[in-house]
């Protein structure tokens, strides 16, 4: 049975592109589209999907309405899975959207979303629970904590920063695995020797981890990051 999908984007080629796209994919289902917050919340009640693919700024403000539905949605109906899509690369934007938990979120790049693969993949992940974060976002937040003075990213390995990486992306040790090239025994090994460097020991299953990794970097850092 395939995926139901909310789609929320009040740029009207987006949309079209977007259920172009989703429709090539035989295990989802675009139940509705919307163009504004109140559209898109008795869309959401009537249609009842398992995600919720969103842009972040919505009419009637133009702001942060898709974290906004994402916050609301944790209260009302946690199974929803949430997978906001965005132009801009501001690390704040993810941190927001994680306050009230990472299971089941997902952020992604608008200029991601040419990819099916990738984007049906975010979109599976968050319909199970599991978060996914832009590798740009991630890039961002790295490169400006360890810019940081005495930064505590200096004192991890050039393997570990690249398996930090990953684990603030939302993945799997299995994932990690696969995308480094490494055996699942060697990426514990490393999380675990980051989780201790970094004092984010506590942080003990794949949600938690990305919110501590991503709250980690961006301590001292996305104050120094422009917006995009």
């Amino acid at each position: 049975m395939p995926l139901r999908l909310v789609l929320a984007e009040d740029d009207l080629l987006v949309r079209e592109g977007l259920q172009k796209i989703l429709a090539g994919a035989s295990d989802l289902e675009v139940v509705g589209t919307c163009e504004d917050v109140d559209d898109l919340l008795a869309t959401i009640s009537r249609e009842q999907p398992d995600v919720v693919l969103t842009d972040i700024r919505m009419p009637p403000t133009k702001t942060d309405e898709g974290i906004q539905v994402a916050a609301r949605l944790r209260e009302t109906d946690p199974r929803v899975g949430v997978l906001v899509l965005s132009q801009h690369s501001d690390p704040q934007y993810v941190l927001k959207l994680l306050e009230t938990g990472s299971d089941g979120r997902g952020y992604l790049l608008k200029e991601r979303i040419h990819n099916r693969a990738q984007l049906s993949s975010a979109i599976r992940t968050v319909s199970e629970g599991g978060s996914v974060i832009d590798p740009k976002i991630v890039e961002v937040l790295v490169n400006a904590r360890a810019r940081g003075e005495r930064s505590p990213l200096s004192d991890l390995t050039a393997r570990e920063r690249e398996v930090l990486g990953e684990i603030a992306e939302g993945k799997s040790n299995a994932a990690i695995a696969d995308s480094l090239v490494l055996t699942k025994r060697a990426v514990e090994k490393h999380i675990h020797s980051i989780f201790m460097k970094l004092g984010l020991a506590d942080a003990d299953d794949v949600s938690k981890r990305v919110k501590a990794a991503l709250l980690f970097l961006s301590e001292d850092a996305s104050s120094s990051v422009p917006s995009r």
